[in-house]
């Protein structure tokens, strides 16, 4: 099994390369701590996604911290990467989103494979739990892990979530949104515009961690010509989105989506001023034993 992590982001929240934060006691990145649970969970290579002009630093700060211990690959998210048709689009510095990225490992990955954001603390049982999906899983079954929203917030201000909403199981409806603390529960505002809504502390989303065959390759790839063909006027802001093209694959009966409960709780830097949390809950997790004091 493979884990594709999506560290092409430019962090404007946060403000800088926060893949490259020290969060531990020795230096640790949150990468560091997802590659160390995915391991475990019986993971065997890990490929970042990373913007090209990014490589040198990935590759000494973090590609060689898993000499011996993991294989590692690199793929480039490029802007220029995209149907002739577009035609330039050199004035756009943003990349075109997490779908156009993970197309982008086409070349790659032959077998199952997740996905997670670099700069999400996603927690041992979440991989566990995909590990165990995808050691089973059909070509056109994927999973999404579902975090109860509770566990996934920052006082820090709001974080776009997933909600999901599901039928036995399974995924019904995916709902993009600006999720913050309202009360005694949430406020979810769609990012489609649509109407606002409360949810409440059990409520599932979806934090990007996502499982796949690589059959999802050929869908992305059909998929983006009929992205672009619908945005030619768009093409300054629009963005290929993963939990778009799934909502997508299971609304037109191509791919069932499992959706996987956890017990994880989240931990990012979303805002700056979340560092302090997420380093004080690892130096607790790391004196319960649950990580050594040296990660390497």
């Amino acid at each position: 099994m493979t884990l594709l992590i999506m560290a092409a982001g430019m962090g404007s929240r946060f403000g800088g390369l926060k893949q490259i934060e020290p969060v531990g006691p020795n230096g640790e990145f949150i990468i560091d701590y997802s590659v160390y649970d995915a391991k475990l969970a019986g993971f065997t290579k890990v490929v970042f996604i990373i913007k090209e002009e990014n490589y040198e630093i990935f590759k000494e700060t973090i590609g060689k911290r898993f000499d011996g211990i993991i294989d590692v690959e690199y793929v480039f998210q490029k802007n220029d990467d995209i149907p002739s048709f577009v035609g330039d689009t050199s004035y756009r510095s943003k990349p075109w989103g997490t779908g156009h990225a993970i197309l982008a490992a086409k070349n790659n990955i032959d077998e199952n494979f997740a996905i997670i954001n670099a700069d999400d603390f996603y927690d041992r049982d979440a991989f566990f739990k995909m590990a165990e999906f995808l050691k089973i899983s059909k070509e056109n079954e994927y999973s999404i892990i579902g975090y109860s929203v509770e566990n996934t917030i920052t006082d820090a201000g709001s974080v776009k979530r997933g909600v999901l909403n599901t039928n036995n199981g399974y995924l019904v409806k995916l709902t993009e949104s600006l999720i913050e603390k309202k009360d005694d529960a949430y406020l979810a505002s769609p990012l489609d515009g649509s109407e606002p809504f409360i949810v409440h502390g059990d409520t599932m989303v979806s934090m990007n961690m996502i499982g796949f065959s690589p059959k999802i390759f050929e869908y992305l790839e059909e998929g983006i010509v009929e992205f672009f063909k619908a945005n030619m006027s768009n093409l300054e802001k629009c963005e290929y989105l993963i939990p778009d093209v799934v909502s997508k694959l299971s609304n037109e009966g191509k791919v069932i989506i499992k959706v996987v409960p956890t017990t994880s709780v989240w931990l990012g830097m979303t805002y700056k001023e979340d560092k302090v949390m997420l380093v004080e809950n690892i130096r607790k997790m790391i004196d319960k034993g649950m990580y050594p004091e040296k990660l390497n």
